[in-house]
């Protein structure tokens, strides 16, 4: 479809400026050429989507998302995965770099980006804090920041050595990029496999105790303030992580946070279902920490919403509770589910949930986005916020199936989604 369009009919939902109203956006050679907020007339021509009752949104930005690429091609590539995320109703997103061999080095980092040329959407690659995630050396972090970067992480591991996090936190300053935390210390996490509490004492299960995250994200926190570096803390998942972090951003410490879907609407006796989809590391907890989760996004401390898409294969999520791996797919119903668990039952406005899942990711990790503007790209996500659909993964673009949602009926979908005024992923 040809980039210069018109859209028309429908409302803005602009977190930049806080407008929520009726307008129509003209699109130009890749990017926003103007807005008119309430229109006198409606747009006309063969260049006019139409779009009555629709939300038109900064394009979403999920800032942790698994590639698998390179290593696991069969779980899921960075072009099923932009696609995911295109269907998703994601203009971007940022891959994590645990993957085989990890995003450890320059070359590696060219490697995602040339993959991501052929994308649907934009793709940043995060580089890796240590060698191969093996938390003994630090990387190369200011070449990689050089070829594009936009964040160090070792996810899906915490860094245990207390002193290569400081470095590391060191070195992502002098590139004024954060570093992205994946706290759990793995002595306290042990062997387990789910959250340390009656239910997995009933079930007999290996669990993980919630100041095994806590104690790290204390650290990071503490690091932070005393490096004057950047730290963003991933998958926030208990009560005691997010007032930690609601403490720090009164002491004025550069922190930043995110949430899952998973960890805002699942909680652990659900496991007595024994479903391997589940098992996601951090675990899910009590309602007390979804309460608290929740809260946190509400009142600013937790900044960002992103999914953790993690795809893993049908034959290791068949594997018994403790033998799966841990992890599950989000890019397609992230949305969904922040519309029907946080915007209908009125914890969030359009508002603040566009804001966490557009211009906060685009502000952490610095890349353009999260804004309805003249001059900005493009990027724009067109939601209908009414329709009722079923998630069903096998009608899935990602490579994987592992979704603890399957079934789930869910309000709210994106029906379009706009790159560089292209249309990209379209149910309209």
């Amino acid at each position: 479809m040809k980039n210069n369009l018109i859209l028309a009919g429908g409302k803005i939902v602009d977190p930049a400026t806080g407008y929520f109203g009726p307008a129509a956006v003209y699109l130009e050679n890749g990017q926003i050429a103007k807005i008119e907020k309430r229109p006198k007339e409606k747009p006309s021509g063969k260049n006019v989507l139409k779009l009555d009752g629709m939300i038109i949104c900064p394009g979403l930005i999920d800032m942790h998302v698994h590639l698998r690429e390179p290593g696991r091609e069969d779980e899921e590539t960075v072009l099923s995965g932009a696609e995911a995320a295109a269907a998703g109703g994601f203009t971007a997103i940022a891959c994590m770099p645990n993957t085989d061999p990890a995003i450890d080095n320059a070359e590696t980092v060219e490697y995602i980006n040339e993959r991501a040329s052929l994308a649907p959407v934009k793709v940043y690659p995060i580089g890796a804090v240590t060698v191969g995630r093996k938390g003994e050396n630090l990387t190369e972090m200011m070449e990689m920041a050089a070829c594009g970067a936009v964040a160090f992480s070792d996810d899906g591991s915490g860094v245990q050595n207390n002193d290569l996090m400081r470095r590391a936190l060191e070195y992502a300053r002098s590139c004024d990029v954060p570093v992205i935390s994946h706290c759990e210390y793995s002595d306290l996490a042990a062997e387990g496999v789910m959250n340390e509490s009656f239910v997995s004492t009933r079930l007999g299960m290996k669990g993980i105790p919630s100041v095994a995250e806590e104690l790290m994200a204390a650290r990071d926190i503490m690091l932070a303030q005393y490096t004057g570096g950047i730290i963003h803390i991933a998958h926030v998942s208990t009560a005691g992580t997010v007032d930690l972090i609601r403490k720090a951003k009164k002491a004025g410490i550069r922190v930043t946070a995110e949430a899952t879907p998973h960890h805002f609407t699942l909680t652990d006796d659900l496991i007595e279902s024994f479903d391997t989809n589940l098992k996601v590391n951090p675990p899910l907890r009590t309602k007390k920490d979804v309460d608290a989760v929740k809260k946190g996004l509400k009142d600013g401390t937790i900044d960002a919403i992103a999914s953790d898409h993690a795809p893993h294969s049908p034959e290791e999520k068949e594997l018994e509770f403790d033998y799966a791996p841990f992890g599950a797919i989000g890019l397609e119903t992230a949305l969904g589910l922040v519309i029907t668990e946080l915007i209908d039952p009125g914890l969030l406005s359009w508002i603040e949930a566009v804001k966490c899942l557009s211009l906060a990711p685009a502000t952490i990790l610095n890349v353009p986005g999260g804004k309805l503007e003249a001059g900005a790209p493009a990027d724009i996500t067109v939601i209908d916020p009414k329709l009722e659909w079923m998630v069903n993964p096998d009608e899935f673009k990602s490579l994987s199936r592992n979704t603890p949602f399957r079934g789930r009926k869910l309000t709210g979908r994106a029906v379009m989604t706009i790159v560089n005024g292209n249309v990209v992923y379209s149910m309209m």
